[in-house]
């Protein structure tokens, strides 16, 4: 299992208007960075997540959260990665 931590960076750019390419030239990061991070594929560095949560003007608890439940990892497709079983 994996993806423990919850990103709400992408309701939050998408609701402040803000393209990922927008928002990696103000990180100082490349636009695919953004992307992982906000599919979870990624997890940001302590310095880049309070870079973000400030250029938001959000708490970093109010952008990335534990899960409560862990989720199956799944592939860049979305289906489930080799050895994980499809949760009914």
């Amino acid at each position: 299992m994996t993806d423990i931590v919850r990103s709400a960076l992408r309701s939050l750019r998408t609701t402040r208007g803000v393209s990922r390419r927008e928002l990696a030239d103000a990180l100082g990061v490349h636009w695919q960075t953004i992307g992982y991070i906000e599919r979870g594929e990624r997890l940001p560095g302590l310095a880049l997540a309070m870079r973000i949560a400030e250029l938001f003007g959000v708490p970093v608890e109010e952008l990335f959260s534990l899960a409560t439940e862990p989720v199956p990892a799944r592939t860049r497709r979305g289906r489930p990665a080799a050895g994980c079983v499809r949760e009914a």
